[in-house]
């Protein structure tokens, strides 16, 4: 297929919009239009793992940590950054990264780590503002079930748990076409007057051209009314960690040693015990110190992340246990997470998970 048409439908779950300013998620190297049958998966894009797509014939690196961060002004192959762009130019192999908007999705890297873990009734950590914006139409009473159906088709009246929302109130439209008109009711040259409804949905921002799509070709009047209003409400669909409970609580040790099992990890750097229950727990892949906060306001007993600084660690206060199992390992189901992705929708294309070790810190124990 197109690489594009795989680049779309992981872009219609993970927005590259839902990304941090500082991120460069997307297609990094290729074209999209280049033909592919053969991806290989890997938490990072490393030069070892553009050898291994070469070995094995894939024609596209799909990785969640982008190669390129910052913009290169020299390619002398004098960094790993510069080797890496270079081989995969030079072979032909694309290069795409989806980091932190799939972080930020509910069924995203996080939601991976708290499956793995075993939590239960899951919810994002901090959700983000300003994603969402509301759409009002006014339509014929005839139409209004056809265009409330074509919005709700399109992505529109999602709330959390909820879909199919909207808002609803009838009213009396007027107008009067001039004589280039046709109008679907009414006569040009004479004011009319309608029975309408008025129709309230909000939606995520990111398919706003899709909506309004959806709108005016279910709509019956040549000239469809609408408002587009911005919201800064939150979005508890997208934004930052995860936050979910345990079915039985359990000693804080005894945890630690659950985490360690399950997240593979060789060492665990954490906080003095608090000496109660850990029922509650907060996670975040990679360096996710910044939700500390956030995670002591919701409740947390343990904050599962990485990356933490020494001063850090004292931020917990005896609040919370901090864990800090490391980056790599945090992160490591997302191959698996975005295999799965994949496979769902593309059932008969070839993947493969890479067999490059891409963590670069080891551990002399």
């Amino acid at each position: 297929m197109k690489l594009s048409q795989l680049t779309a439908y992981l872009e219609s779950l993970a927005p590259l919009a839902y990304q941090e300013e500082y991120d460069n998620s997307g297609l990094i190297v290729g074209k999209p239009d280049q033909d592919i049958n053969q991806a290989l998966i890997s938490l990072d894009c490393t030069e070892a793992v553009v050898d291994e797509a070469i070995a094995t014939g894939c024609q596209l690196v799909i990785s969640h940590h982008p190669i390129v961060f910052r913009g290169l002004k020299k390619f002398n192959g004098k960094t790993y950054v510069e080797r890496v762009v270079e081989k995969a130019i030079r072979h032909n192999i694309a290069l795409y990264a989806i980091h932190t908007n799939l972080d930020n999705i509910s069924q995203g890297v996080n939601a991976k780590i708290a499956e793995t873990l075993g939590l239960k009734n899951c919810h994002i950590l901090a959700p983000k503002h300003n994603l969402l914006k509301k759409l009002v139409t006014y339509v014929p009473v005839s139409h209004a079930e056809e265009v409330r159906n074509a919005l709700f088709n399109a992505g529109a009246g999602n709330i959390g748990n909820y879909s199919e929302c909207s808002f609803n109130a009838e009213g009396t439209g007027t107008f009067k076409g001039n004589d280039q008109t046709n109008p679907y009711v009414g006569e040009p040259g004479k004011r009319h007057l309608e029975d309408e409804i008025r129709i309230e949905t909000i939606y995520p921002a990111t398919i706003e051209s899709k909506i309004l799509m959806a709108l005016v070709l279910a709509h019956p009047y040549e000239e469809v009314a609408y408002d587009l209003y911005a919201l800064t409400n939150q979005n508890q669909q997208v934004g930052s960690g995860m936050i979910g409970e345990l079915d039985e609580p359990m000693d804080e040790e005894s945890f630690l040693f659950h985490v360690k099992d399950k997240m593979r990890t060789q060492v665990i750097r954490h906080t003095a015990f608090t000496g109660r229950q850990v029922k509650k727990v907060a996670v975040c892949g990679g360096a996710g110190g910044f939700l500390l906060k956030q995670a002591i306001a919701a409740g947390a007993d343990i904050f599962i992340t990485a990356d933490y600084k020494y001063h850090e660690f004292f931020d917990a206060e005896g609040q919370l246990v901090i864990a800090d199992v490391g980056h790599f390992e945090s992160e490591q189901f997302t191959q698996q997470l975005l295999y799965e992705i994949i496979k769902k929708k593309f059932t008969t294309f070839a993947l493969r998970l890479t067999e490059v070790n891409t963590n670069p810190v080891k551990y002399f124990i």
